[in-house]
């Protein structure tokens, strides 16, 4: 059974950092991609980040470049977000997915979702 966790988000201030985790199992990690999204109340849900776990190459959205790492460590089958600077704008519910397919912000592309991780951000 494919499964993806996400863990590690939470309440955090304004200008805080968090590393929210994605842990799968169930399939070849280096066989997929594994992006990172995020979802507000009342918006769609937005690509903000995603690897290659072959290639080790990394994606990133406008609006998150520069204060999002995205890593990952093969031997945990993991894949790890750290959020910088903290945003009141960053409060989201964050999902980890899989894709087959090239690193894409479409969730279309994406086969396996994680079912998320709460990051409220405080001002």
């Amino acid at each position: 059974e494919v499964q993806l966790v996400e863990s590690g988000g939470g309440l955090v201030q304004v200008g805080g950092s968090l590393r929210l985790s994605c842990a799968a199992s169930g399939f070849t990690f280096g066989d997929y991609n594994i992006g990172w999204f995020r979802q507000a109340p009342g918006k769609e849900r937005e690509g903000v980040s995603c690897i290659s776990s072959s290639e080790g190459t990394t994606y990133y959205g406008d609006s998150v470049k520069g204060r999002f790492t995205i890593s990952s460590d093969s031997a945990k089958n993991t894949v790890y977000l750290q959020i910088e600077s903290l945003k009141p704008e960053d409060t989201a519910v964050y999902y980890c997915a899989a894709t087959g397919y090239y690193c894409s912000g479409s969730t279309m592309y994406y086969e396996y979702w994680g079912q998320g991780t709460q990051v409220t951000v405080s001002s």
